[in-house]
């Protein structure tokens, strides 16, 4: 990689607000991968654990409803092919935009165009976004921030 491709203000950091409890991570997870997909870019879902990895894997099936996303998951002998990789962080490769569902902020995360944080609604979990946004921003990085009330 050359260095200007490994710069941090080469990556665009994005913290999108659920604006209600009925948004879910998940599904507006699965909205910008579509988005994402559609301009032609690699993106890579870094779940919380193998289990909701697998669960994300399987509402990548079903959504956007009348839509098809290819996706695998980092464990699949496919996953190299696919445009859309679920994994969890320990398995995150490279790639154009990386859409964080973890409580961890993305390691290194100049090595990326974009890094795409969801903050849920609930009070309780937005600690973990709190501390990534610092992280970011101590990275020298300007992260944006995004208020969604519909999805």
């Amino acid at each position: 990689m050359s260095s200007e491709t490994t710069r941090p203000d080469n990556c665009q950091v994005d913290f999108y607000l659920l604006g209600s409890a009925s948004h879910k991570a998940d599904r507006f997870a699965c909205k910008l991968a579509m988005m994402a997909w559609e301009r032609k870019q690699k993106v890579f879902i870094i779940a919380a654990s193998d289990a909701s990895g697998e669960q994300l894997d399987e509402l990548l099936w079903k959504l956007p409803e009348g839509r098809f996303l290819p996706h695998a998951q980092t464990a699949s002998p496919n996953s190299g092919n696919a445009p859309v990789n679920v994994g969890t962080l320990s398995g995150l490769n490279a790639t154009d935009v990386v859409i964080n569902l973890c409580p961890q902020a993305v390691p290194q995360p100049e090595r990326f165009s974009r890094v795409l944080e969801i903050v849920p609604f609930a009070d309780s979990d937005r600690q973990a976004s709190r501390a990534k946004y610092s992280n970011y921003r101590s990275l020298g990085l300007k992260p944006q921030t995004h208020e969604i009330g519909t999805v």
